[in-house]
């Protein structure tokens, strides 16, 4: 009955342990995300690329419209 009484303290103990380091983080974490935007103009963020797939889509949906054409001619004839 000892060792299971151990095991017991020795459990809660651990779950302890975890449950301050996970709240610790959590503290850290907030934190950081108070801190961090103070900084942002250091290091900004790069502007994002913008997209030049317009005229591709167009092309891709020009050899949509053939391909349909084309099954379509073949099963009819």
């Amino acid at each position: 009955m000892a060792i299971l009484a151990q095991g017991l303290v020795l459990m809660l103990a651990g779950m302890g342990i975890v449950f301050c380091f996970l709240a610790l983080l959590v503290w850290v974490m907030n934190r950081a995300a108070n801190i961090v935007p103070r900084f942002n103009h250091i290091l900004p963020d790069p502007e994002p690329k913008k997209k030049t797939g317009t005229a591709n889509a167009a092309v891709n949906d020009d050899v949509m419209v053939a391909i349909a054409i084309a099954a379509v001619n073949a099963h009819a004839g």
